[in-house]
């Protein structure tokens, strides 16, 4: 990737007046609570501290929609963070109770490699069976189908990966059962992922990637607030793709910045 994406006119840069400093603006984010062993520090924190109230903050304002959290973890350190568009949810007809039908913005961390990734997610959960987890069973208002039809050679979806894979730096994979990862070294086109997502085992769970990975020694030498700003870079960039699989798109507040 040329340059790690950035949103410096989302906010301004200026410093924060006298209450500004409560608001979840990420100027009061710290990078060590992004911890490669222990998970993403929520608990203990003051409410603008806090990566999930930050994150949804910046995501409401540029976007002028709501956004729900969602996670995987509990108690201080959570290990995979996601924010859905409520809008996206609420518009099925049959899933619009659950979050796991619809496209969402993520992090987590590869704590193998030491990698802490921001990009979006798809999920198809399980496609037959009786899974243990309420609603994670595929329906056919999920964004994960139209994710599918579009992983052709030549469609619109599969130009934007190119993009975002061979240029940028980016990252996409298949997870679950039968996991593929997929960089510039080895991605042709947006065919493999259908190839790799029809492999994965019916009964299990699996679901679709795309983040931007940066290594530990990138977060340690950035100040929490420019970490913040690259994972909303990030979250820009993959939003095309969200948007070419949910009902209802994410699109730019009127007089947002640009």
């Amino acid at each position: 990737m040329k340059r790690r994406p950035t949103e410096k006119d989302w906010l301004p840069l200026s410093k924060p007046q006298k209450n500004a400093a409560e608001l979840p603006s990420g100027e009061a984010f710290r990078p060590e609570w992004i911890d490669f062993d222990k998970g993403f520090r929520v608990g203990n924190l003051e409410p603008h501290e806090r990566i999930t109230q930050i994150l949804k903050y910046r995501l409401e304002t540029r976007y002028g929609t709501k956004f729900v959290t969602d996670r995987w973890g509990r108690g201080v350190y959570w290990q995979w963070i996601c924010w859905l568009p409520r809008a996206n949810r609420e518009a099925k007809p049959v899933s619009n109770d659950t979050n796991f039908g619809s496209a969402k913005l993520t992090i987590s961390q590869d704590r193998a490699k030491r990698i802490f990734q921001c990009g979006c997610a798809v999920e198809r959960g399980f496609v037959s069976g009786k899974p243990s987890i309420p609603g994670i069973l595929l329906k056919k208002d999920w964004d994960w189908n139209r994710l599918m039809a579009q992983c052709a050679e030549g469609t619109p979806l599969d130009v934007e990966l190119r993009r975002l894979i061979l240029r940028e730096g980016f990252v996409a994979a298949i997870s679950g059962a039968a996991a593929a990862r997929f960089t510039k070294e080895n991605f042709i086109s947006a065919k493999q992922l259908r190839e790799s997502a029809d492999a994965a085992p019916r009964g299990q769970w699996a679901g679709f990637e795309l983040f931007y990975p940066m290594p530990e020694s990138e977060v340690r030498a950035s100040s929490g607030y420019e970490l913040v700003q690259g994972i909303l870079g990030a979250f820009a960039e993959v939003v095309p793709v969200m948007n070419m699989c949910m009902q209802v798109p994410l699109v730019a507040a009127p007089g947002a910045p640009a």
